[in-house]
């Protein structure tokens, strides 16, 4: 090619450039114009009617804000539900590296309400620690069931999370020793994939174990307690984001799989009522729970949030009027802070009892009635880190159950999606792009070291405090700060009931 044939071409591809532009910058004016007409003919927002094409940029900026603040911005302990140093512990523990850190803490141990634990003048050697003691939950059942475990992956529904998130955590909560809690959506193949032991939780809508008209279908719930991996049923009666209202999956989340194994109809909206129709009384509760247990054959117990008063002392004396083998086998006390895939503000922000609150209550609650041994205590909600779980053991719980610090060791982001089938780690979608990412057998490994780590670090507090394992904390080994800005122990804060009543 000659100069003039190369001159020649280079002016042509300038001039289809500049046509190019020109055309580019004629279509972006005429869509302005067209924002432009849109805005101010309608009638659904002032701000646009009244600053046409400008106010549009509002949103974008209030969407970018909150990744721009987390990323950006928010200082490491800002944030909520969970900020930044709380869930950089978790994502270290789950890759297993390193989590110490250097200089000092950032954490303010000033405010009213904050936890620190009273460390011990001889603290425990290393060679004097001992394993979680095995605890037996349902004696008066056909099949107990004995673990050692002290942390458990709390309820996530199959629908709520994905097929590779639910793979990920059946096959890291056996790798640690842990158990795995299915949630209110029923029991999937992919929860039996891993070979962990299963806790089946009947949410209101009886999702798994329904008749197409509601209420039990006996052959279902047979067929879920046949398999061995189930080792207990839990009766959801309120979780902590919405107590007072039941499940809710949006049905863009409703596949054909997923309604199937819920009994219901693909592509709807998934909702629970508010409460288990036939339980109306703690008389109705305790016989569900025996009717259950008698089935299948397990220990059955509930989960509940805490808020009006009496409930359980009602419960109590109900249980020692029939007698001691009606009792729960174990009841999992859920926090008002507690968490949700998609439930009304109103509920997530003013709905139920914290479970700093609640946890010593009812610890306090089945002691006064001599049922503390019977009924085995589990505590759930926003328990991510290795002191808030220490802390639950202190206050007296058997076990302690988290679901979204397990998110967190799948790989959350805290993007706040889980809701709208757009996760971007492939957790809380069933977008098939967005759950390439997620691969089960590494995320499992995650989900094993998370657990063990949280057990190695919450016995590394035990043995600080003095004793051999987290199971023998007591309530003299944490201190709460008051608004004065002193502290006291718990146990003077929450003293033990005066008044024991003998179990019949």
């Amino acid at each position: 090619m000659d100069m003039a044939e190369f001159s020649g071409a280079a002016f042509q591809l300038l001039e289809i450039l500049t046509y190019s532009f020109v055309l580019c910058v004629g279509l972006a004016a005429l869509w302005v114009v067209v924002l432009y007409v849109r805005d101010r003919t309608q009638t659904e927002s002032t701000l646009r009617r009244n600053y046409p094409v400008i106010a549009r940029f509002r949103y974008g900026f209030e969407h970018v804000g909150e990744f721009l603040r987390q990323y950006f911005f928010a200082l490491d302990r800002e944030e909520m539900p969970f900020n930044r140093a709380e869930r950089s512990w978790v994502y270290r523990a789950a890759k297993d590296v390193e989590s110490t850190v250097a200089f000092g803490s950032s954490r303010d141990l000033k405010p009213s309400g904050t936890v620190f634990f009273a460390n011990c003048p001889f603290p425990t050697l290393e060679k004097d620690a001992e394993e979680p003691a095995e605890v037996e939950i349902g004696p008066f059942a056909r099949h107990p069931y004995k673990t050692s475990s002290i942390f458990n992956i709390s309820g996530m529904s199959y629908g709520a999370i994905s097929i590779p998130a639910v793979r990920a955590l059946s096959l890291g909560a056996k790798k640690a020793g842990i158990w795995m809690n299915t949630g209110e959506g029923g029991l999937s193949p992919y929860h039996l994939e891993g070979g962990a032991d299963i806790v089946f939780q009947i949410g209101t809508g009886k999702f798994g174990v329904r008749k197409p008209e509601g209420g039990f279908d006996e052959d279902k719930l047979r067929e879920v307690a046949a398999h061995d991996a189930v080792k207990m049923f839990e009766i959801k009666l309120s979780q902590g984001a919405k107590p007072g209202k039941g499940g809710i999956l949006p049905g863009v989340k409703v596949t054909e799989e997923i309604a199937e194994i819920r009994g219901i109809e693909p592509g709807q909206d998934a909702i629970s009522p508010n409460r288990h129709p036939d339980i109306d009384s703690v008389n109705d509760l305790l016989d569900m729970i025996a009717f259950v247990r008698e089935v299948t054959g397990k220990p059955v117990g509930f989960k509940a949030v805490i808020g009006a008063q009496g409930f359980f002392e009602d419960l109590c004396a109900a249980i020692l009027r029939r007698g001691v083998e009606s009792a729960p086998d174990f009841v999992t006390i859920d926090s008002a802070d507690g968490g949700t895939g998609a439930a009304p503000m109103s509920l997530i922000d003013n709905m139920g009892m914290p479970i700093r609150e609640s946890l010593p209550l009812v610890i306090d609650v089945l002691k006064a009635h001599g049922l503390r041994d019977r009924v085995k205590v589990c505590a759930s909600g926003k328990m991510i880190n290795p002191s808030e779980v220490a802390w639950a053991y202190c206050a007296g719980a058997d076990f302690v159950n988290s679901a979204r610090g397990f998110m967190f060791a799948l790989g959350c982001i805290q993007a706040l999606q889980c809701n709208k089938n757009t996760c971007p780690t492939g957790i809380t979608t069933h977008n098939r792009k967005l759950q390439f990412g997620l691969d089960p057998a590494n995320k499992s490994e995650r989900v094993a070291s998370y657990a063990m780590n949280m057990k190695k670090e919450i016995g590394i507090i035990a043995h600080s405090c003095g004793v051999a394992e987290p199971r023998l904390l007591r309530r003299h080994h944490a201190r709460l700060v008051l608004e004065n800005g002193r502290s006291l122990p718990m146990s003077e804060l929450y003293p033990e009931p005066q008044h024991v009543a003998a179990a019949e």
